[in-house]
């Protein structure tokens, strides 16, 4: 089943144009990584996808038009993961992680069984049990990233838009949440997640969308999108190329000279 679909998307932010005619289109069981360099266009595409920035284009999820979308129902379909990680509110934990189930219950209606096995599931998976309750506030910056995370989790919706979700884990839980990703892929869901760490997308992501200067330059498998003269390209820089238990390795080493200089924008 297509979860997500993007026909000829376009975005502008202060009149500077950023994503030019984007299309692709993502079915049940895929773990996308979105890959480009700082400026590339990552974020502005997920924001546009989510209608929280203005854009021209056709985007269906669920095969339904997203414009069409009622904000509840887009949360039933689409749960988004943003960069920024600030807590603004002192709640347990629990709580906040609960608030993924909102779209899912009446007004005012108290949490179900379903929400409770979500909610607790998604707190294993994220190993935040033990933060239950503890003020949110008071967290470290890798735990309140994987108490946000937690409460995408609980959502459970059919598609996961993740932007940069490894910022700030150390290696360990950076290779546990790309695990979770797969895993939930696995299970029929989809998931995007904007990356920069190539070596992670190389290895954990089913396929890769690589953008530049706004436009597509590559969707596919990881093999045939970091190929070592596209990340020179890209990225300017020099990589290491390897296997190991039939996945990819790659690990940048080297700036090469005359490396393309930082674009603006939003990434």
């Amino acid at each position: 089943m297509t979860l997500l679909s993007v026909s000829s998307l376009s975005a502008s932010l202060s009149g500077k144009p950023v994503l030019k005619d984007i299309s692709f289109a993502v079915r049940a069981g895929e773990f996308v990584g979105l890959l480009g360099p700082n400026g590339a266009g990552k974020s502005t595409l997920l924001r546009s996808i989510l209608g929280l920035t203005p854009s021209q284009g056709e985007v269906a999820v669920s095969n339904r038009p997203a414009a069409a979308l009622s904000m509840a129902e887009r949360a039933r379909l689409v749960a988004y993961l943003p960069q920024e990680r600030e807590i603004a509110w002192g709640m347990a934990v629990e709580d906040l992680v609960s608030l993924g189930r909102t779209p899912h219950r009446r007004a005012f209606a108290g949490l179900g069984r379903d929400d409770h096995a979500a909610i607790q599931g998604a707190m294993r998976r994220m190993e935040i049990e033990h933060l239950r309750h503890r003020a949110a506030t008071e967290l470290s910056g890798g735990e309140k990233a994987r108490v946000l995370i937690a409460r995408a989790l609980a959502q459970d919706a059919p598609l996961l838009l993740a932007d940069e979700p490894t910022a700030g884990l150390d290696p360990s839980y950076q290779i546990a949440l790309m695990r979770i990703f797969a895993k939930l892929a696995e299970e029929g869901h989809a998931v995007i997640a904007s990356l920069h760490d190539l070596g992670l997308a190389a290895r954990w992501c089913s396929r890769l969308v690589l953008i530049d200067r706004g436009s597509t330059v590559a969707d596919g498998p990881p093999p045939a999108v970091l190929s070592p003269e596209r990340v020179r390209q890209v990225y300017g820089v020099e990589a290491y190329f390897g296997e190991a238990a039939g996945k990819m390795i790659l690990q940048p080493f080297d700036v090469m000279a005359g490396k393309p200089a930082e674009q603006d924008g939003n990434g």
